[in-house]
């Protein structure tokens, strides 16, 4: 595994982002283990998230790409976190690009935040988590009525490996098959569970013999096929 999943991996449960339980989930699951996006709060964790998330489009779509888009809400701090790394790390300029969840009338209007998508631009997509794919449900159709723009790919941080709407694949896949175009994530949940398994990480052995049995059930009941 690299150095940078590793990383992050640790760096989701400093920030309290990763817990592990017993949580109820919006879909009903009861689930061992939670994540919470939201909890990125700090200039230096946003910092880092970006780097995160910079790393992980460097490996898997490279930098052949002109506008990141990031679904409002939890995607406009991504996309300008991300941006800001990309352009750190690898000296690539690349816009940042948002949808408002209303359409604004005066000064700037329209529905997109920072930069207009333009005909031929190639756009990767950022999210922090993708459950059902209900966002990009709502926010595939918003980006094609903009311009004919190409969409390169999606990638989140965490690819939780349980089955979407469909029953079968995972959401990641599910959306790869709906729209046509790549999906990947910073980490698995599958790489989480391996890298924490009797490791002490912030002082503490964060998954356990029993946690690890509690995670196994669950995903013999949700894991994707």
């Amino acid at each position: 595994m690299e150095a940078y999943k590793q990383e992050f991996i640790e760096f989701m449960v400093e920030s309290n982002v990763l817990k592990f339980g017993e949580f109820t989930l919006k879909s009903g699951r009861k689930s061992p283990f939670f994540m919470n996006a939201g909890a990125y709060v700090t200039g230096t964790q946003l910092r880092k998230l970006g780097e995160y998330y910079a790393k992980a489009i460097h490996d898997n779509y490279g930098l052949d790409f002109d506008v990141l888009f990031g679904p409002a809400y939890k995607g406009i701090p991504l996309t300008v976190a991300t941006t800001m790394a990309i352009s750190e790390l690898y000296g690539k300029d690349i816009r940042y690009c948002s949808n408002r969840k209303e359409i604004k009338d005066h000064g700037d209007t329209g529905i997109l935040l920072g930069s207009k998508l333009k005909d031929g631009d190639r756009v990767v997509i950022i999210e922090d988590v993708t459950t059902s794919g209900k966002s990009i449900e709502e926010t595939f159709p918003i980006i094609k009525a903009q311009a004919d723009v190409e969409v390169k790919g999606l990638m989140v941080s965490l690819n939780r490996m349980e089955v979407g709407k469909g029953g079968e694949k995972c959401a990641l896949d599910e959306i790869k098959d709906l729209y046509g175009f790549d999906t990947a994530a910073i980490v698995s949940m599958d790489e989480v569970t391996e890298y924490l398994y009797n490791k002490p990480c912030n002082g503490k052995i964060v998954i356990d013999d029993t946690l690890k049995e509690a995670i196994d059930a669950y995903y013999e009941q949700y894991g994707a096929k």
